[in-house]
């Protein structure tokens, strides 16, 4: 969390847990993809490409296969030496942070709040799961059970697939899609849904009832081609925070592992 280091793949040791573990990142996978690509490329160019490169160049080909959109992404990263479990909560946005959370959070990484709503889009894909929204179908306040700014037939289908928590046991968790319309195509619907009362984190819909996003939110839905070239160029952005370079950090063997 210190920047882009790939500090998300070290794995915890003991009496030290690593960032992997938080509840922030109970929803990240596919730590067994990078580690074959990283195996791959160990056996052609051994102590040559860093494991945040992987990341970066992995994040790129998702979001082609996604939704067909492809940018050039700089290589040159080196690999951190810590990971941290605290440091996740400390760093990443709160699934009911509001819109100055929001903009104070991704301004101490150097986005702006348009680069904000722009990532905020890659929620048109992926899953959550239940525990990060169910607050918002049972218990939102003392006055409203039900959070009011969810379209209600919306809040219904997703208390189908998410019961009460007072009956599940810790164990269960299950995970809804992002967006129940297009949940594999990145695309602008996401902010189609925000219109529609249909954002499915708190920090989602929070965009469309902020003054401060909305005029953000309309425009990424009416303008796809231009959300699109924007998120591409976020998406770099957001890869070169923090980046470790020249003799800072390694070039791990084992991408879950310092050497």
């Amino acid at each position: 969390m210190q920047g882009c280091d790939a500090s998300i793949l070290l794995d915890s040791k003991p009496g030290m847990p690593a960032e992997k573990e938080s509840t922030m990142n109970k929803g990240v996978q596919g730590f067994e993809v990078i580690d074959e690509a990283k195996a791959a490329i160990e056996a052609q160019c051994p102590n040559t490409v860093s494991c945040a490169d992987i990341i970066a160049f992995a994040a790129r080909d998702s979001v082609f296969g996604a939704g067909g959109l492809l940018y050039a992404v700089p290589g040159g990263r080196r690999d951190g030496l810590a990971s941290l479990i605290d440091e996740a909560a400390e760093n990443l946005p709160g699934a009911f942070f509001n819109s100055t959370e929001l903009r104070g959070n991704f301004a101490r990484k150097g986005l702006s709040m348009e680069e904000m709503v722009t990532l905020s889009g890659a929620h048109s894909i992926g899953e959550s799961h239940c525990s990060a929204f169910s607050k918002r179908l049972y218990s939102f306040s003392a006055r409203f059970p039900q959070d009011p700014s969810m379209d209600a037939a919306y809040a219904e289908t997703l208390k189908s697939k998410c019961p009460s928590p007072r009956n599940l046991t810790s164990s269960v968790d299950p995970v809804v899609a992002f967006d129940p319309s297009t949940p594999a195509l990145l695309d602008n619907n996401y902010y189609k849904n925000l219109v529609n009362h249909r954002g499915l984190l708190a920090s989602d819909q929070e965009l469309w009832s902020s003054g401060l996003t909305r005029k953000m939110v309309k425009y990424n839905r009416n303008h796809p081609g231009a959300w699109a070239s924007k998120f591409a160029a976020a998406m770099v952005k957001m890869g070169s925070i923090d980046v470790m370079v020249g003799r800072n950090g390694e070039i791990r063997n084992n991408c879950r592992a310092v050497n």
